[in-house]
């Protein structure tokens, strides 16, 4: 299982907006790696993740525990970074082989095939958030050091 504790940032009805704590990649080149150029260009904007807690009462800076079942991580990955891959490649060699078509028209079907290949990985990726559990709602009172028994006093 992994697990991540999130930060309720607002709630609407039902549903609970959490985010995550941006954390750095490494600690090693303190900030001159690509990670780090990569942060400073794009900004921290952080992004919130909806997740249906209809029977809970929460509050906002509250913090929650997810866990996601690791199994399916590896088969999600396939989707999202080989399937429009796939398709472009399957398309670029039907147009060149099979139709004997110019090399324009061969990278705009590998593009169009490709973009399907996105489409079906995000049609797919929507059903991971259905396997999201929470674990654990802590009280917005007291620190999570203390909760979980990491406090070294």
């Amino acid at each position: 299982m992994i697990e991540q504790t999130l930060t309720v940032a607002a709630i609407k009805g039902a549903t609970v907006y959490l985010e995550a704590e941006p954390k750095p990649a490494c600690e090693g080149c303190n900030g001159k790696c690509g990670s780090q150029v990569f942060a400073k260009l794009f900004g921290t904007h952080k992004k919130q993740f909806p997740i249906e807690l209809p029977e809970s009462s929460v509050a906002v800076g509250q913090k929650i525990k997810l866990a996601l079942d690791d199994s399916n991580v590896v088969r999600h990955a396939f989707y999202v970074y080989m399937l429009p891959l796939f398709f472009a490649f399957i398309a670029m060699f039907f147009t060149a082989l099979v139709l004997n078509l110019s090399e324009p028209l061969q990278i705009v079907s590998a593009f169009l095939s490709a973009s399907v290949g996105f489409f079906l990985a995000k049609m797919k990726g929507d059903s991971l958030k259905h396997q999201v559990k929470v674990i654990k709602i802590y009280p917005i009172s007291l620190a999570i050091t203390q909760i979980d028994g990491d406090c070294t006093k």
